[in-house]
């Protein structure tokens, strides 16, 4: 069970990090200096959170092209 927690977190901080950006977007808009992306510190790092926690969805994938090509 605890294998398959590992494989939670990298969508988890997806979602969250469009979350943010849909969020970011109305606040972008409000501001004076609007930004031509909407992604403020939190979207960063839930992003870049999403990354740090995609390699078991690598060893995942390319475990099961190895299988697929035997």
């Amino acid at each position: 069970m605890a294998g398959w927690l590992a494989y939670a977190a990298s969508p988890t901080f997806a979602i969250m990090g469009l979350i943010a950006a849909s969020d970011a977007t109305r606040i972008a808009l409000c501001s004076a200096a609007t930004s031509i992306l909407p992604i403020d510190g939190m979207t960063a790092m839930y992003l870049l959170m999403s990354l740090f926690h995609l390699p078991p969805w690598l060893r995942l994938a390319f475990t099961a092209e190895r299988v697929s090509n035997q």
